[in-house]
């Protein structure tokens, strides 16, 4: 074959790619963390002096730096937000440093300082490797593919220039340059990165990939399906960044008291130094005492007690899939006590299969007729049901004709004029109502007989007479069995199945699953009023979809999940999660993720508060040091901060397995 390509991947000699590289944040990268570390060095040298007894002008000097570099940033910005009316913690931590060397508490609060800044650095540190553990995702693809031309020829082309319809050659070893499907090879691809499947998957003709994971030993020639901004790797570095501007309930309530508390201190340290010293207690003791208790008392660790777990549990759940679109979701799928699951594409895969072509007597059409007719009016549908109709006409190799003026409704079926004749198909119950008698009565035997089979029976009718049924069958996930486990186990009930399928059909799959609350023949609306049944109840109902009838449910929900593979654009924009593999596994962990962050904001909440208690109550009854002070109240912020960041760890979600089997 001629190629244009000469050069190969850095690496090894076959240009095996092992691993991708992993974005870190280097510590002196960040602004805070250079600015530390100039106070500490400063007030280190400044102490030093001083200890060894050097004149004040040298340390002097020191000491200011220490102040000017570790304060400048934090004063500012508390200046910033005077001049907008709001009185910003950091300020008073300022104020307290500058009040202490103002009755010459140089030394200490030079330590303050420095401590503030430390901690500051630090939370920053926790920030950007948070932000890391999502934007690392983007480097699981590589930079460059290698596309095919249409005379033979390759080119390395970056990996962003891709389109959709682009044929990319991957060699043995390489990286996967964008979301596709397999033309021709075969080979295994190692997809860990994305499905968490521990072993490589066969892959080969007609198969999905995904960018970012490791072709094994074969070769592939794979057509771009997805423009890499929509990858699954770029969609879920969106969503779970979009999630991380998001603000909690819980961190909202911090947020609105923060100001009059930060007031109160104002007020409370004010009263700390008149009220002794209106009693004759020394000048100097009074303003030492006041300037600690404004330390001790600031909210920096409540401040700081929930953001980081849920937003830690939003980055390691969009590394597995899982796009949870904001800290409010995050925190309320930690809430649900109660389960509505969708049957098709959900508890399915979604790819249902024809299995029957039963055309009625008398109605003219014979086996390819039927589906033909079918396949008009389905093509332009998005329901699985109607891709797996069109599905069935192609591989029989049959003309489709064109169809006019298509019309869905949802919960019954879709409509189009096909060749000049009014052309349904959609539910037997729902469109045998206005049927002839003896037409409804045999187009409903058919459909009995294939539903008692397990299978889904579609009525096709032409001109209001029935003219045949299409039996189809979905095959059950391998993971719905253990995941209605998983959620029972989490919510202390069986979920409940919400389908618009045949009651036989959806009894036969829910007696497979586990499900004994099974709800059938629903429209869309009979699902908003089953899940309302519930949250009249008291219900926190989670409700897991994917199809445009399962829109209203997911938006009617406490939360909704929607699966991003197989959902609709409706279902996905609606919804509050989405599962971007379609791996119904994630669900219970995820929720387990969510509730291991709701008891890390209890945690933070109560060491922050015991931390200001204690160090108030001593300060104000017996002699609190200030340095003592200054690392009681920073030591619990950075305690807080870290506590939060326990969630980004591979165990965290590993244990929602433990959880949930519970």
């Amino acid at each position: 074959m001629p190629s244009t390509l000469v050069e190969r991947r850095p690496g090894t000699a076959s240009g095996r790619v092992a691993a991708a590289p992993r974005r870190r944040t280097r510590v002196f990268a960040l602004a805070e963390a250079r600015w530390a570390a100039a106070a500490t060095v400063a007030f280190l040298a400044a102490l030093t002096a001083q200890l060894a007894g050097a004149p004040a002008w040298v340390w002097g000097p020191l000491y200011a730096v220490a102040y000017a570099a570790g304060g400048w940033e934090p004063a500012w910005a508390g200046l910033q937000a005077l001049r907008e009316k709001t009185l910003d913690v950091d300020l008073l931590m300022i104020v307290a440093a500058i009040g202490a060397a103002s009755i010459g508490q140089v030394m200490d609060g030079a330590l303050l300082i420095v401590i503030f800044a430390t901690s500051g650095a630090l939370e920053a540190l926790a920030t950007a490797r948070t932000a890391d553990s999502v934007r690392g995702l983007l480097d699981l693809a590589p930079p460059t593919a290698t596309r095919l031309l249409d005379d033979g020829s390759e080119e390395r082309v970056a990996g962003e220039d891709l389109a959709v319809g682009d044929i990319v050659l991957v060699r043995p070893g390489e990286r996967i340059g964008a979301d596709g499907r397999v033309l021709d090879g075969a080979s295994e691809v190692d997809q860990a990165t994305i499905t968490g499947e521990p072993l490589p998957v066969p892959k080969e003709a007609g198969d999905e990939v995904f960018a970012g994971t490791l072709n094994g030993t074969g070769s592939l020639r794979i057509e771009v399906e997805r423009d890499p901004s929509d990858s699954v790797i770029a969609r879920i570095v969106a969503m779970v960044q979009e999630a991380s501007q998001t603000k909690a309930p819980t961190q909202l309530f911090i947020e609105k008291i923060e100001q009059r508390y930060s007031i109160g201190i104002v007020v409370a340290t004010l009263a700390v130094f008149a009220v002794p010293l209106a009693f004759g207690a020394d000048l100097t003791g009074s303003l030492l005492r006041a300037m600690t208790f404004m330390i001790v008392a600031s909210p920096c660790a409540v401040v700081l007690a929930t953001m980081p777990p849920l937003l830690s549990a939003i980055a390691n759940a969009g590394r597995h899939g899982v796009l949870v679109k904001s800290a409010v979701v995050m925190e309320r799928l930690g809430q649900v006590d109660a389960v509505a699951l969708d049957k098709t594409g959900t508890l399915t895969e979604g790819t249902p299969k024809v299995t029957d072509i039963r055309p009625l007597p008398g109605s003219g059409l014979d086996e390819n007729d039927l589906i033909a007719l079918a396949a008009a009016v389905e093509r332009p549908s998005e329901h699985p049901l109607a891709r797996a109709i069109v599905d069935a006409a192609r591989r029989r190799g049959l003309a489709v004709p064109l169809a006019d003026g298509f019309t869905s409704t949802p919960g019954v079926g879709v409509r189009a004029t096909v060749e000049g004749r009014a052309v349904e198909v959609g539910r037997p119950a729902r469109l045998l109502q206005a049927s002839q008698v003896l037409d409804r009565t045999r187009a409903s035997l058919l459909a009995e007989e294939l539903e008692s089979g397990g299978r889904t029976a579609v009525l096709v009718r032409r001109d209001g007479a029935p003219v045949g049924v299409v039996g189809l069958s979905d095959r059950l996930r391998p993971d719905a069995a253990a995941t209605a486990a998983a959620l029972a186990a989490l919510t202390g009930r069986t979920p409940m199945l919400v389908t618009g399928d045949n009651p036989r059909a959806a009894a036969r799959l829910a007696d497979d699953v586990g499900i004994t609350d099974v709800r059938a023949g629903l429209l869309p609306q009979d699902k908003v009023a089953a899940v309302q049944e519930l949250e009249k109840a008291g219900r926190k109902v989670l409700v897991i979809g994917d199809g445009v009838n399962d829109a209203p449910a997911l938006a009617a929900a406490h939360t909704g999940i929607a699966m991003g593979r197989a959902g609709s654009d409706l279902a996905l924009e609606t919804a509050d999660a989405v599962i971007v593999r379609d791996e119904l596994a994630t669900v219970p962990k995820v929720v387990a993720l969510s509730r291991a962050a709701r008891r890390l904001v209890v945690q933070n909440l109560v060491i922050a508060s015991v931390f200001i208690s204690v160090l108030v109550v001593w300060d104000l009854v017996g002699h609190l040091p200030l340095p003592l002070g200054v690392l009681g109240h920073e030591g619990s912020t950075v305690i807080v901060g870290l506590n939060g960041l326990r969630l980004l760890r591979e165990s965290a979600w590993q244990r929602g397995d433990g959880e949930s089997s519970r």
